[in-house]
């Protein structure tokens, strides 16, 4: 049998780590309500389940930023993945509440030293053709992740119990750890200039960068706002679909796992700024399919979404990473923490546009969100056409 490439060694390695990571963040979502009766709580307490990964993620990423630039990538993997397995074991044997939020809390402290501090060893380790590729990989296993986790956590293990889920993410995570232990490539000695990292302030006041962080959350913020109010409209009269369809479609994120790589082909040939604005594109044109009641125009729309906004993504980080010399790890902490700014500013927004302009509404603001990316698209391609 012929031996893997170390190119595409790399992106196994990459999909993973990553998606091993993403699949412990929604493990309980499609659970709640067996949360609840099972340890007599309220819906809001036990949503703190999904809410303290989350939490844990937005405040432990830019440390981890900060360690990624200073240490060697494989003392935090290792760290991380025993940390994250550690948590995941804790919640699939505890029969209290607390413990398990917590425990929860600590999975998601822990979980940027496997994601954040991957992307940054990327960055500092792969020439630009390389980068763009593998890149796309890490894009389209958090997919992957994201929907494994839910798959887990709701469709296959409840006819054994919800905590063999743990157990089973909690195996993918240290197999993940161990594969990526063995195989990413040695760490170059790094210069005196490439040690003088530069700071999150500085990084924050580079002109250029500013297009791609407002890319992120803008992209998020669309794509957040659709899913996130998704089940109200389809289980509307015109529509009326029961829950398990509803979740049957949110398989349309399949959708992302070839747009990674694809964009990020696509980058190396054409340049991110029209990668990005093909994206922007195509969300628009998925919008105004949203619109249509029609069960056949929403599912067209979703999966447009879906490739519009995994190209935007992939492009973005590409983008970010092609930009830097040093605090890679910083970058790339700030860019996730735009991210999921974005992605709470647009549920937050769109509930209220929702509550007072129903469906149409939501769709309407999450156009707007748009043009964040739009302009992120045009002035990378006015940058890239100057270099030529």
């Amino acid at each position: 049998m012929k031996p893997l490439s170390p190119s595409l060694r790399l992106q196994l390695v990459v999909f993973a780590l990553v998606s091993a990571s993403f699949t412990n963040v929604y493990l309980t979502q499609p659970v709640l309500p067996v949360l609840a009766e099972e340890f007599g709580a309220g819906m809001v307490l036990v949503s703190f389940s999904v809410s303290a990964v989350l939490f844990g993620i937005a405040i432990a990423n830019l440390p981890f930023g900060s360690l990624s630039d200073r240490y060697p990538i494989r003392p935090l993997i290792s760290i991380g993945g025993a940390m994250v397995a550690t948590g995941g074991l804790i919640v699939a044997v505890t029969h209290s509440l607390p413990l398990l939020i917590a425990a929860r809390f600590l999975q998601g402290l822990f979980i940027p030293a496997l994601t954040t501090c991957l992307a940054a060893y990327l960055a500092r380790s792969l020439p630009v053709e390389r980068l763009n590729v593998v890149m796309g990989s890490y894009v389209s296993a958090t997919v992957v992740g994201g929907l494994g986790g839910r798959l887990l956590g709701g469709w296959i293990h409840p006819p054994l119990h919800w905590r063999f889920a743990f157990v089973s993410a909690a195996v993918f995570i240290i197999v993940a750890t161990l594969i990526a232990l063995r195989w990413l490539p040695a760490q170059a000695a790094r210069s005196p200039t490439e040690r003088a990292q530069a700071g999150y302030l500085q990084i924050l006041g580079r002109r250029d960068l500013a297009p791609v962080f407002a890319c992120a959350a803008g992209g998020f913020a669309v794509f957040s706002t659709v899913f996130n109010y998704l089940p109200f409209r389809l289980s509307e009269p015109v529509f009326g679909l029961s829950t398990g369809l509803i979740t049957l479609i949110y398989c349309v994120y399949v959708v992302g796992i070839g747009m990674g790589p694809l964009a990020g082909r696509g980058a190396n040939r054409y340049g991110s700024g029209p990668v990005i604005l093909v994206g922007v594109a195509i969300l628009l044109g998925s919008l105004l399919l949203l619109q249509v009641p029609h069960l056949a125009a929403v599912l067209a729309g979703l999966i447009g979404l879906c490739a519009g906004f995994f190209a935007i993504h992939a492009a973005a980080v590409g983008t970010l990473n092609r930009s830097l010399t040093s605090g890679h790890g910083r970058a790339n902490a700030l860019y996730v923490l735009f991210y999921y700014g974005g992605g709470w500013l647009g549920i937050t927004a769109a509930g209220v546009a929702y509550r007072y302009g129903g469906w149409r509404g939501a769709v309407c603001l999450a156009g707007a969100f748009l043009l964040a990316p739009a302009i992120a698209g045009v002035v990378e391609l006015r940058t890239t056409r100057e270099r030529t």
